[in-house]
């Protein structure tokens, strides 16, 4: 993993520790986090985070600054977001798309 993403995997972690239910993988060249078994956010390699939410929501969000749609190849992913390493860098900012994520995810049955 580069420097880029073991430094959001870390801040992330941070975040996270007091929620229950969340584990790591190695997942899209970086670290995502999962809670109760569905991804709630990635730290990729560039040190952008990709973010789940709802399908109707991620129309909303892309407004927001750094915000594009999450794409693999050819492909977007339909409720995933990328968002930019630079708007990540204020930790209120950071903090504000992981309680997005788990708004969302937190509606989903474990896997």
């Amino acid at each position: 993993m580069s420097l880029a993403s073991e430094e959001l995997s870390h801040r992330l972690r941070a975040l996270l520790a007091p929620v229950p239910f969340v584990t790591e993988q190695k997942m899209f060249g970086g670290r995502a986090f999962m809670l109760s078994g569905n991804m709630l956010v990635a730290a990729t390699k560039q040190g952008s985070l990709l973010v789940r939410v709802s399908r109707h929501a991620s129309q909303q969000l892309l407004s927001l600054p750094g915000a594009a749609p999450m794409t693999m190849g050819a492909r977007t992913m339909a409720g995933f977001l990328e968002v930019s390493g630079d708007v990540l860098e204020d930790d209120a900012a950071l903090a504000d798309w992981m309680n997005r994520a788990r708004l969302f995810v937190a509606t989903l049955p474990p896997k």
